[in-house]
């Protein structure tokens, strides 16, 4: 897997090399795998050195055309283009069909212009009627000083919350960058929180809030944070990685410190199901609404503003739907002040006819 893009060329291995690949996990030498699969020790090195050239291994090779992928990066400002472009790239086009979307869905005449909105990171063609549920309910308000979106980290190397000095591109334009949050940041947090920033370029999940923010608010600055599932440590405590805790704390102190409003995302899908996820078998009604009580039950107590007991349950359940968006979740939770109203606008449920996965997302206002 090279989410990178660090190689511009593909490396093909036979099914029964994927055992063999799965030891190499820096634990132990070559000579030790070769014994433990009766494979000769040059055959291995072989294989070693193919994966090393293309950047498939952590190391020397990885680490110097990472820093040459970051410098590319820098010269711009901006990370590559990417799912915010699913619509094409006319500007009027995008726009009028957001604008079409926006009208569909209906008013939530909510009693207040929400302070966070949750909404997924499903494809637009599947998922238009939660964003468009949630965008909703900020069209027409006057735009904030800034938004801040929380993502979700589907293939980056980093576990702990990761920031970026980039900016992100859409159809409709570039986003602004909040120089004035980045630096309370940086100086709250450290150097960690910028690690692992390279996560955010295959990230999709804040760059498809992108095209929404732009048109209900204009031209606002936007920052995003990607933020690791809470079920799994962190590798090492070592302090050169951000955890949620000290995420939640250092931005909730930095947004005091610059006042003004702010408006928050989490970019959140649910449970994720199906042969395509690892469950064995294909899915059909009955799993589709056991998966759906099983939602309603935990976005129930996410509805209560509890981020404690709301990480506490999916833990002691083991996460069996395999919701992907916790760790947002519970953090736009510890971001407000426990005494929010939270109000469910949309839930839905997308899956392919031959049943073989199914993706649960919702979309819910916090006022």
């Amino acid at each position: 897997m090279d989410p990178l893009r660090l190689h511009q060329q593909q490396l093909v291995v036979p099914p029964q090399a994927l055992p063999v690949i799965a030891q190499f996990q820096g634990e132990r030498t070559v000579a030790e795998v070769a014994e433990q699969f009766k494979i000769p020790v040059d055959q291995l090195e072989n294989l070693v050195m193919a994966l090393e050239t293309h950047y498939l291994l952590w190391g020397p090779s990885y680490l110097s055309q990472e820093a040459i992928k970051a410098q590319e990066i820098d010269g711009t400002g901006l990370l590559p283009r990417g799912a915010a472009f699913m619509l094409g790239e006319d500007a009027g086009a995008v726009g009028g069909q957001l604008d079409a979307w926006l009208a569909e869905v209906e008013d939530p005449e909510l009693p207040a212009t929400p302070r966070a909105l949750v909404v997924p990171h499903l494809d637009y063609h599947r998922g238009w009627p939660l964003y468009a549920a949630g965008y909703r309910a900020w069209q027409g308000a006057d735009p904030p000083d800034r938004v801040v979106v929380l993502g979700t980290n589907h293939h980056g190397i980093g576990d702990g919350v990761v920031g970026t000095r980039w900016r992100w591109t859409s159809p409709l334009g570039s986003s602004v960058a909040d120089t004035p949050l980045q630096k309370l940041m940086g100086d709250r947090l450290g150097d960690g929180l910028l690690a692992d920033q390279l996560d955010h370029v295959p990230e999709h999940s804040i760059a498809l809030q992108l095209p929404w923010i732009q048109r209900v608010f204009g031209e606002v600055p936007v920052s995003g944070f990607l933020v690791p599932d809470p079920l799994q440590p962190m590798i090492s405590e070592d302090g050169k990685r951000v955890s949620i805790d000290q995420f939640v704390a250092g931005l909730r102190e930095a947004l005091q410190e610059l006042g003004g409003t702010t408006r928050l995302v989490a970019s959140s899908d649910l449970s994720h199901v199906g042969p395509q996820f690892g469950e064995p078998d294909p899915l059909d009604e009955a799993r589709r609404e056991e998966v759906e009580q099983l939602d309603r039950e935990v976005l129930s107590i996410f509805l209560s503003g509890d981020d404690a007991g709301f990480v506490e349950f999916m833990r002691n359940l083991g996460n069996p739907s395999n919701w992907c968006s916790i760790g947002n979740m519970s953090a736009l939770l510890g971001l407000m002040d426990g005494e929010s109203e939270i109000e469910l606008l949309e839930y839905r449920q997308a899956f392919d006819e031959s049943n073989h996965w199914m993706v649960s997302a919702s979309s819910c206002a916090i006022l």
